[in-house]
């Protein structure tokens, strides 16, 4: 990394779509392309979490984000945010302090710095192997729309699904929320105080169970293992081999065939089979997991 330089040298480029990580590619009304700072890498995105909250966080806030960050570092998972006021900005700052890496999807252009007291953690961000995102040109300015829109960018990116930590009725942390869900992405929600307003969206969401309440990281991490050992038990071999397999790379038919010493007849049906069963999808010739 070139840490004399300042976030603005860092070079623009382009990503798109059928490089995206599998989990994005599968969202409604997913970007053809991205813009980006940093260097790409699919590998970030394999155990990602998106932290959102609201722009006005309380000390209660922050001293969720300083309990929860140190152990999902440690368990080497990304974190994923917005880049404002806030639960963002300290989500972000707090990943890096623990030297976990991070990426900040932004609702305007890369070259428009909003907040302007984000300048050193833009930097920061770069130079410690993350990423910046936005799917808007580099001078665009951020409008009311972008906000919401780039939402679903940041539930897409997720693999393990989207804490919430602190939000108002009618924050863009419920839109972030709502997304995940229709993404299929897990929801997790931290409970916050009944007299306190911005925690009046996140007690909503639990108590409508459009969330999961979370009180530990464990709760996080657990969800994703239980998912994943029911999906193993319920698969039988050969289908637990093609999992196997595409974890590591995405693989053609005549690629998983060689690999599985099967005939195509025999791949095409059991392929068949588990995308019916949403577990695999093909694109462009490749199979697939499905997160």
């Amino acid at each position: 990394m070139n840490k004399w330089k300042k976030w603005q040298d860092w070079p623009i480029k382009i990503i798109i779509k059928k490089d995206f990580p599998r989990q994005l590619k599968e969202i409604k009304n997913c970007p053809k392309k991205l813009f980006y700072r940093g260097d790409w890498d699919n590998n970030i995105f394999e155990k990602s979490l998106a932290v959102v909250g609201s722009r006005r966080m309380s000390r209660y806030g922050r001293e969720v984000v300083t309990k929860f960050m140190p152990e999902l570092i440690a368990n080497k998972i990304s974190i994923i945010s917005g880049f404002m006021y806030g639960v963002d900005t300290e989500s972000h700052r707090k990943c890096l302090e623990f030297g976990g890496k991070t990426i900040a999807v932004l609702g305007g252009g890369l070259d428009i710095l909003v907040p302007p007291e984000n300048n050193n953690l833009y930097s920061d961000i770069l130079e410690n192997n993350g990423l910046l995102i936005s799917e808007y040109k580099a001078d665009f300015q951020p409008t009311l729309w972008s906000f919401p829109q780039r939402n679903r960018i940041v539930a897409g990116l997720s693999s393990l699904g989207i804490l919430v930590i602190e939000a108002g009725i009618k924050s863009g942390s419920l839109i972030t929320a709502r997304m995940g869900r229709e993404q299929n992405k897990n929801v997790f929600v931290i409970p916050g105080q009944i007299n306190n307003s911005i925690a009046e969206g996140c007690n909503y969401l639990i108590k409508n169970n459009l969330g999961k309440m979370t009180l530990s990281v464990e709760e996080i991490i657990g969800s994703h293992k239980i998912l994943q050992e029911n999906l193993f038990e319920s698969l039988d071999p050969l289908e637990n081999e093609i999992i196997k397999l595409l974890k590591i790379e995405s693989l053609s038919v005549d690629e998983l065939c060689k690999k599985l010493t099967k005939s195509v007849v025999e791949t095409e049906i059991k392929i068949g089979m588990m995308s019916l069963q949403n577990i695999i999808f093909e694109e462009n010739g490749k199979i697939y997991l499905k997160n």
